[in-house]
């Protein structure tokens, strides 16, 4: 019988793109849903949209493959951590801490967190030869195969799975490994979000280029600063002792994109600024109006007398004559006896005159200035500068604060807190998620915790790290300290990742013991690989059919494939899966979504279903999913057909769905 089917290794990172295209030029499409470039163009010409005759870009070995990468489907599932999630302190988090291959985890959150991210950070690889980059890839494409979906010669696929092979560090081949990183990345963020990348010379050239031409655009440029991290400088360089990296920053849209400025410190506040009962001001422009259209011939109604008391209080009156003889009279006139005018009137000097300040002038008199008032917030604020500098940013500084919280030195080159709270305050408001693919030690995720420790401020973080195995000799302290303290037979960086969290989030509750209302915590979620020779691809079931052998699957395995499923349906991995008993069978329930997962179902349940449906107001799912495996086909007939005759009968849309 033919039946509505999913498979679960079908998924990919969402790419809406070609659906705008469908939607504003779907002629321009053929029956396989194949663009026609030629009549795209016609059409854009027909439409007098300029086609660019510019072509400049950056090629490498590797491209076709890297785009390969961006749109081919995932080779694994989410599994939970759930005696993690589980404990009181953290089963209430918004903040994730995922352990995969980043490009992996991007194309499993590319639908639930698709446009739902204000500010993404990284720091990758920086290529230097030292840092021990090297292009690595699990999957493993034929030649023939390779062909085929990068649409290129049998030579260059060749040279490609040559180098993708080979751990190469070559720049093409970190390319190869940046670009659908990037690619995907750029879907989640916000229309009005940015993302901001860590990088040296190294890489710093190549990818301006790619993201400029190939994943951002260069018209959502916003800066590239350089940040000073050592101030003393590499010693090792030659030529000149390098102090500084940089940070790229791009607006996923720049027209829509809403980037945040600094409070001005403590030590500023006090030597510029000063405070009254309206609240803090510093000496603005004069009140005298200046430039070519401020005579007095110009503006006659800003031609009258002020007045100051002999204690500086200033005032108007409607007859223009002074309330004592012993207040001083001042008109707009300026050194060279010129008759101009007052840039406010009397009734804004009436209401406003708190908002200005006499001052002695240079001629011996007195002068009238207003009063700049902060315009945003409590404090003044000011526009981030174009280069980073901070004696908190070092990273020797950092290096030393991790080794005091891990009481040694676990990490190389840990990027500074202050840093990170720095971009974040740029990047993002108060009740924003930021996303930090290459977590390294973990500095995002204190960073977040500390910064809104200091504003009481609900921001909300997602790292991804790889679990790369540490090296017994060249990274002993990591590895003995994961082996030994932590328990952990096969030490990884996550492990050095997801204990830096925990670290910090323990000194911080141990610092303020009063704190309520902040969430220091995380959940967990890890990538695992797909079962072996698990995968259904057939339009049709037959009694022929060779299906994959789910007797093997084990509980967790199919709590795996839920996670997967559910996140793959547009639910955040922190909103949590309800189980229903639909009359002795365990079902399970999100955001809309109904999981049927186990085996058993039988008519008694479908009937308490449907009536579960019709009388409970909280339960109203729009699709109900069946794992195909676990099911007969008379049974998913009987779902199927009996689904659809409630939907029909009560007129509401209910979507049965079989998946593999």
């Amino acid at each position: 019988m033919s039946i509505e089917q999913n498979v679960t290794n079908d998924i990919k990172a969402r790419n809406e793109n070609i659906n705008v295209l469908k939607k504003h030029f779907s002629q321009c499409f053929d029956k396989n849903g194949n663009i026609n470039i030629e009549k795209f163009k016609q059409e854009l010409s027909a439409n007098e949209i300029d086609i660019s005759k510019e072509s400049y870009g950056l090629d490498w070995l590797g491209k076709s493959y890297a785009r390969v990468l961006a749109s081919d489907e995932t080779t694994t599932l989410l599994k939970e951590d759930e005696e993690f999630n589980q404990k009181e302190e953290n089963k209430n988090s918004q903040n994730l801490l995922i352990k995969g291959d980043n490009l992996e985890v991007l194309k499993h959150l590319s639908n639930a967190y698709y446009e739902q991210i204000k500010m993404i950070y990284i720091d990758p690889p920086y290529n230097t030869g030292n840092d021990g980059f090297a292009y690595q890839d699990d999957r493993k494409f034929t030649v023939d195969e390779l062909k085929k979906l990068a649409g290129i010669d049998e030579e260059k696929a060749k040279r490609i799975l040559d180098f993708t092979q080979s751990n190469s560090n070559s720049h093409s081949a970190w390319l190869t490994f940046m670009y659908p990183r990037l690619y995907i990345a750029k879907e989640l963020l916000k229309e009005e979000g940015a993302i901001f990348i860590s990088i040296d010379d190294n890489e710093a050239s190549q990818l301006k280029v790619i993201l400029d031409e190939e994943i951002f655009g260069e018209e959502n440029f916003i800066a590239k600063v350089p940040a000073i991290m050592n101030l003393k400088g590499n010693q090792d360089n030659f030529g000149f002792a390098d102090c500084h990296e940089y940070f790229l920053v791009y607006a996923k849209n720049k027209d829509k994109c809403e980037l945040f400025e600094f409070d001005i410190d403590e030590e500023e506040i006090f030597n510029d600024w000063n405070e009254d009962e309206h609240g803090l001001w510093k000496k603005a422009d004069g009140l005298r109006r200046t430039g070519d259209d401020a005579s007095r011939i110009n503006r006659p109604k800003g031609w009258f007398p002020v007045f100051i008391t002999p204690e500086d209080k200033i005032y108007v009156t409607d007859d223009d004559k002074p309330l004592s003889k012993k207040d001083t009279i001042l008109y707009p006139i300026n050194d060279d006896e010129e008759e101009l005018s007052w840039s406010w009137g009397k009734p804004k000097i009436k209401n406003e005159t708190y908002n200005l300040i006499v001052t002695d002038a240079r001629s011996g008199g007195k002068s009238i200035y207003k009063k700049q008032r902060p315009k945003l917030g409590d404090l003044p604020t000011k526009k981030p500068k174009s280069f980073f500098y901070k004696s908190d940013y070092s990273t020797s500084t950092a290096t030393t604060q991790l080794k005091n919280l891990f009481g040694k030195k676990v990490f190389k080159g840990p990027k500074p807190v202050p840093f990170i709270m720095d971009l974040i305050t740029i990047g993002m408001s108060k009740d924003d998620t930021v996303l930090d693919f290459f977590g390294g030690s973990g500095t995002t995720g204190e960073a977040i915790m500390r910064l809104n420790l200091s504003d009481e401020g609900d921001r909300k973080y997602i790292m991804v790290q790889l679990p790369e195995l540490l090296d017994s000799k060249k990274n002993k302290i990591a590895y003995d300290y994961v082996k030994n303290e932590l328990k952990i037979n096969k030490p990884t960086v996550f492990d050095i990742t997801k204990q830096r969290l925990i670290l910090s989030s323990k000194q911080i509750k141990e610092d303020n013991p009063n704190l309520e209302n902040q969430d220091l915590s995380f959940k967990i979620f890890e990538t695992i690989p797909i079962w072996d020779d698990y995968g259904f691809e057939s339009k049709e079931l037959t009694t022929q059919t060779k299906l994959f052998d789910e007797s093997k699957l084990t509980k967790e395995d199919l709590k795996a494939l839920l996670v997967t499923w559910k996140t793959n349906d547009g639910s955040e991995l922190t909103e949590s899966i309800e189980e229903y008993d639909l009359d002795g069978y365990s079902s399970y329930y999100t955001n809309g979504k109904l999981y049927l997962m186990n085996k058993g179902f039988t008519t008694k349940n479908l009937t308490f279903l449907l009536e579960k449906i019709d009388s409970d107001k909280d339960f109203n799912p729009t699709s109900i999913i069946a794992f195909g495996y676990h099911f007969e086909s008379k049974n998913l007939r009987e779902i199927s057909e009996n689904i659809k005759s409630y939907a029909n009968k009560k007129s509401i849309d209910i979507d049965f769905i079989t998946r593999y």
